[in-house]
């Protein structure tokens, strides 16, 4: 069985967001663990497929030129000093990582039973990547949905409507649908990707 923590920490492998020590430990986890390595290729390629799903943008003429020119500089500078220098302090701006053992971050839900915790939140592209939990015999209200929301079930069991969702299933709802209630009979974990402006994303945030 794989518990929660290493679902946690596999649902950061398949975003990439592990630190050193931890990728190299979880790896060696992964060589040793048949269940682990399948749960995570799901998981990888459940990321493939929302990454997919996102629209295609056609990036300007110009962008081409100037990639093949950081390149073409970053190609010549290496030649002549091989010896990189060590990284700057700002060396990781940009970059922002979640440890699988850090518990922080789960905020209850107004529904007793119900969790979530962000991971990620892009308000430029307008979504956010979060985990949601539901304890065993919890049921979420019937709601309706004001953008698309994809759902990735990681552990457990989801029941929407009459359709079970287990381990590896994915769920995804149009802008305008509408669930009926959605509960777990024996608690579940999953990894859900909403619109920026969802009023969970303010609430995982605050």
């Amino acid at each position: 069985m794989i518990g929660e923590p290493q679902q946690e920490q596999a649902a950061l492998y398949a975003l990439g967001a592990l630190r050193d020590a931890e990728l190299r430990a979880f790896e060696a986890e992964l060589r040793g663990n048949v269940a682990l390595r399948a749960f995570v290729r799901e998981l990888q390629r459940a990321a493939e497929s929302l990454a997919m799903s996102a629209p295609a943008v056609t990036p300007p003429p110009v962008l081409r030129e100037r990639v093949l020119g950081r390149i073409s500089a970053a190609h010549t500078t290496a030649e002549v000093s091989p010896q990189p220098a060590p990284p700057s302090a700002g060396a990781l701006a940009g970059l922002r990582f979640l440890g699988a053992d850090d518990t922080a971050g789960w905020k209850p839900l107004p529904v007793p039973g119900a969790w979530i915790k962000l991971l990620s939140l892009d308000r430029e592209r307008g979504y956010a990547v979060l985990l949601g939990r539901l304890d065993a015999g919890v049921r979420y209200p019937a709601h309706e949905h004001d953008a698309p929301e994809d759902i990735y079930v990681l552990a457990g069991d989801l029941h929407i409507g009459e359709r079970r969702l287990g381990p590896g299933d994915f769920h995804h709802a149009d802008a305008g649908s509408q669930h009926g209630v959605n509960y777990s009979v024996n608690g579940c974990t999953l990894l859900a990707v909403l619109n920026a402006a969802n009023p969970l994303v303010e609430l995982a945030m605050a």
